[in-house]
């Protein structure tokens, strides 16, 4: 009986159970394609990293002493200079140029002062004949003593008042000269503070300056320091003598350095995006071993600079792509074991930008789950990418 209905079915049969396997194949869980790291133990620091810029140790900026006319600076930015050398000289100030009506004024000055110096001699050479008249009378004794004083005195107011107008001509005309270039007078040396190097030249070309004007920065290009401004609430992290990785310089290798002072003070700076931040500079002195690459750098030079506040040579690390946070806000992994991928609590350290330090719940070597998506959880079948 059950012979003759199996082979009056069987055809049924076999299509019922084509369709029930194909249904489990297409709703059976496949393994979800991952990328895996493993656990590690390694060398690990934690830092903090910001622009920094090069500058001489000895750092002068040579001003004009005087007002004056300056002389065109003749120095090169890269020459030597050794303290006392010669950088340039500071004249008078040459005066300007007269227009038409100042040069009629002028010449109206001077007929008037020609004039009054006609007068002032005519004058004086009365008071001179009538005071040998009142000698001659004194002499024979029909002149007062007093008459005679007076005379003198005239002869002296005389003699004065001709003076005067030729100073006056003197004045006119010493105003009224043409000037040409530059000022007369006695020069002024202004000379190399320091020996060293020429950084630059801010006023190279000759004409007139105000005392104090900047002319040339000196230093010595062999003696450099890196100055980083950190945010305020960073600076207060650091202290001097944190080691320094210097990169982005320029070569193949970090250079190293350590932190030689902070600066006492912050200064307000505004952000590219516009956000008022409160900085503090870093003093950061090369390393002897670091100095001979570091003498390749000039005055003014940008670079990436990380001050280390932690370091251990042989932490447990986690790839911090493999962290995440759990429901009650502790960080999490996912663990592949035996193909599938199992939640782990772990306990953290310190965290830089590329791994995590590994307290408890992991062990070397163990493979985690890279950026783990929202397609794998807790006991998913996964296979490494």
């Amino acid at each position: 009986m059950m012979a003759d209905l199996f082979k009056r079915w069987r055809w049924a049969l076999l299509i019922v159970a084509l369709l029930v396997a194909g249904l489990a194949f297409a709703f059976w869980p496949t393994a979800s394609a991952v990328d895996t790291a493993r656990v590690t133990r390694g060398p690990m620091a934690v830092g903090i990293t910001d622009d920094g810029v090069t500058r001489a140790h000895e750092f002068y900026v040579v001003s004009a002493p005087v007002s004056g006319y300056l002389s065109r600076i003749e120095l090169e930015v890269g020459d030597s200079v050794t303290r006392g050398t010669l950088i340039t000289r500071i004249t008078g100030r040459p005066s300007a140029p007269l227009d038409p009506r100042t040069t009629a004024d002028l010449g109206a000055a001077l007929s008037a002062a020609r004039a009054a110096e006609g007068g002032a001699a005519a004058t004086l050479a009365q008071a001179r004949r009538d005071l040998t008249r009142a000698e001659e009378l004194a002499r024979r004794g029909f002149l007062p003593r007093a008459q005679l004083e007076s005379a003198r005195t005239r002869v002296v107011g005389a003699q004065s008042a001709l003076a005067q107008a030729r100073a006056e001509i003197a004045r006119i005309h010493a105003q009224a000269r043409p000037v040409s270039g530059a000022g007369g007078g006695n020069a002024v040396d202004v000379r190399a503070p320091a020996s060293g190097a020429v950084l630059s030249v801010i006023t190279e070309s000759a004409g007139v300056v105000a005392e104090g004007t900047p002319l040339m920065s000196i230093g010595d290009p062999a003696r450099i320091e890196v100055v980083v401004d950190l945010l305020s609430r960073e600076a207060v992290r650091v202290k001097p003598g944190d080691p320094v990785e210097i990169t982005q310089w320029g070569g193949d290798t970090p250079l190293t350095g350590r932190v030689l002072r902070i600066e006492p003070f912050g200064k307000l700076k505004v952000s590219a995006l516009g956000i008022e931040e409160q900085r503090v500079n870093l003093i950061v002195a090369f390393d002897a071993a670091s100095q001979p690459q570091a003498a390749r750098l000039g005055h003014g030079y940008q670079l990436d600079a990380t001050v280390i506040l932690w370091r251990k040579d042989d932490a447990l690390r986690v790839p911090i792509g493999a962290l995440y946070r759990g429901a009650d806000g502790g960080w999490r992994v996912l663990v592949v074991e035996r193909g599938h991928a199992r939640e782990r609590a772990v306990k953290l350290g310190h965290i830089n930008n590329e791994f995590g330090e590994v307290l408890e719940g992991l062990a070397a070597d163990q493979v985690l789950v890279l950026n783990p998506g929202s397609s794998v959880k807790d006991g998913a079948r996964v296979t490494p990418r």
